[in-house]
């Protein structure tokens, strides 16, 4: 008798429900797609002790037939497509039908739906994946499914699920990225009888935003149209973005995805403006055509494959970097002192600044450029238009002075701005480096007396074994022996007193890349280590030109609110911030 056997229709639908059904997020994830592919505007979903127990799904869609509802438990069963070719331009979330019968062969399932239109409704029940029972039953239209002990006939799997709170909080993730997605569907999740998530139908992404993750001043609207492909969105900003990574949710065309491509585009864009890594918070919403992108590479349908796959990325990481350069600077909220009682008047009070920025003041700018990315009014669906912007995000600025040699203290029409000399100038001087690496090299100085660095050998190592990339950058190091390193030359932009510093922190800071990290995250290491020691230092006198001239290059950068390292230009109290505590408003 052969080795070879085939395996029974119920074992192999427990192995392949393997691949769909991973935990109760993902069941959770699947049946409230087909209620979206069903056309509903309520969704209503509830768990218990994290979806282990119990999960409810139930929604006010299209429904089905009593012959619908019997097949649609069957493996491959679908109303989404029907031939090869439908593969090719797929428009639901759902197609491969597996779903259904891949969740009913690992739990007790219960099927109650009912077709617009039709008197009664359907329930059927599926233990295991064998069906138990057929039954008419009166209902509302709509579907309702409950999926009762997930993974009872599978307790190797049902082993591995996590706490319960920790199931919940994936639940909610998931629920969160669909209700995102659909801002004209209302969402309900109940966790254990606590109503965790409540949201009425809105008319656009920015209000259902709102609702899910409140007032968000730190993010930046993202939008472009580039002909057939369609970017639409919000980003952390640069100066906003902390060390702890936040909520990244990407779609293409309105369908959850985790794509390699996109994810490296997003941290390609943020680090082009700060080497400092960063997790940003993303919500992206991507429209190509459906023919451009296959969305059937993971049963789970969480993958997707570009047709052209460097034009998105290209097109993803340009966007989000001229977003981010529009970023605006922080902005401080001044509060009244202690135990101050405001003096009601009945005399109004005249505004104290004119509504036009004098243009003298622009130091030397012949014409005012606005400040920001401007939203637009009103409410905008996710499927409408998008219009490229290129807003400079600092408007011009006159310098008043110096607080302690080491602040600009600055004003334009918009209110007061503090500017930290040695950070700007570090921007400035790391753009200008980065512009002129991409056409050869930065000038460099030929030293009369070498400077012999002394250094740890790890120090040494990094920085001889990037010989190539240091002398790009204008440096000329070699091994003196010993402990020691031989400088020859360095970059003309910094002083022979700032070299052995210098050196220092480039050691250190190739230390900490990665092994295997590439030459461009050498270089912008390097760069940015150089424009920081050439640049202007805190504790420094400027006269009124050099102030003039810092802020005047600082408008030129593309990224303006946020040095190399990732430390805030500047802040901002805003000309309403000022008047509000005055009691001008």
């Amino acid at each position: 008798m052969g080795k070879i056997r085939q395996l029974p229709p119920d074992l192999a639908n427990q192995i392949a429900a393997g691949e769909v059904v991973e935990r109760p997020a993902s069941v959770i994830k699947e049946l409230v797609e087909n209620s979206i592919d069903a056309g509903a505007r309520r969704i209503a979903i509830g768990v218990e002790l994290g979806g282990k127990k119990l999960i409810h799904v139930e929604d006010d869609g299209e429904g089905m037939t009593p012959e619908d509802a019997r097949l649609a438990i069957e493996r491959h069963a679908t109303s989404k497509i029907r031939r090869a070719d439908d593969l090719e331009r797929i428009v639901t979330l759902g197609f491969r039908g597996e779903a259904l019968p891949s969740i009913a062969s690992v739990s007790h399932f219960t099927l109650r739906t009912r077709a617009r239109g039709t008197q009664s409704g359907t329930e059927v029940r599926v233990n295991g994946g064998a069906v138990a029972s057929v039954a008419e039953v009166g209902m509302p239209e709509g579907t309702s499914i409950d999926v009762a002990d997930l993974f009872y006939n599978l307790p190797a799997r049902r082993k591995f699920l996590k706490s319960d709170a920790a199931e919940s909080a994936q639940v909610s993730r998931v629920v969160t990225q669909l209700a995102l997605a659909y801002p004209e569907i209302g969402f309900t999740l109940t966790s254990s009888g606590r109503k965790v998530l409540q949201i009425p139908p809105v008319a656009s992404l920015r209000d259902r935003l709102y609702q899910l993750y409140g007032e968000r001043a730190d993010l930046i609207d993202v939008r472009r149209d580039s002909g057939d492909v369609k970017i639409l969105g919000f980003v952390a900003a640069l100066a906003e973005q902390g060390p702890t990574r936040g909520p990244q949710n990407v779609y293409v065309n309105r369908r959850v995805v985790k794509d390699r491509t996109i994810a490296h585009a997003i941290i390609d864009s943020y680090s082009v403006a700060s080497i400092k890594e960063r997790s940003p918070e993303v919500h992206l919403f991507i429209e190509m055509p459906h023919d451009a992108v296959d969305v059937n590479v993971h049963p789970t349908k969480a993958e997707v494959r570009f047709r052209d796959q460097s034009y998105i990325h290209e097109l993803i990481r340009r966007t989000l970097g001229d977003a981010l350069g529009r970023g605006p600077a922080p902005e401080l909220q001044l509060e009244a002192p202690a135990g101050f009682q405001p003096v009601p008047s009945t005399m109004p009070l005249p505004h104290a600044y004119p509504s036009t920025f004098p243009s003298r003041w622009a130091g030397g700018a012949a014409e005012y450029v606005g400040a920001g990315f401007s939203r637009p009014e009103g409410t905008r669906p996710v499927e409408a238009a998008i219009a490229p912007t290129s807003d400079n995000p600092i408007r011009p600025m006159m310098p008043l002075g110096q607080f302690r040699d080491t602040f600009i203290i600055a004003v334009d029409d918009e209110g007061i701005a503090i500017i930290d000399q040695h950070v700007a100038h570090e921007r400035v001087l790391f753009e200008r480096i980065n512009e002129r690496l991409t056409s050869g090299t930065l000038e460099s100085q030929r030293l009369l007396v070498p400077l012999l660095v002394e250094m740890s050998a790890s120090g040494r190592q990094a920085l001889t074994s990037h010989v190539a990339d240091l002398e790009r950058l204008g440096f000329e190091v070699e091994d003196f022996g010993g402990d020691a390193l031989r400088v020859t030359a360095m970059p003309a932009l910094l002083g022979r007193e700032d070299g052995d510093a210098a050196l220092r922190a480039l050691a250190e800071d190739l230390e900490g890349l990665d092994r295997g990290a590439g030459v461009d995250a050498a270089i912008k290491r390097i760069a940015a280590t150089t424009a920081c020691h050439a640049a202007v230092k805190a504790n420094y006198p400027l006269t009124h030109e050099k102030m003039a001239h810092i802020l005047d290059e600082l408008r030129r950068t593309a990224y303006s609110t946020i040095c190399p390292h990732g430390r805030p230009v500047m802040l901002r109290i805003t000309r309403r911030e000022v008047e509000k505590n005055f009691q001008r408003i």
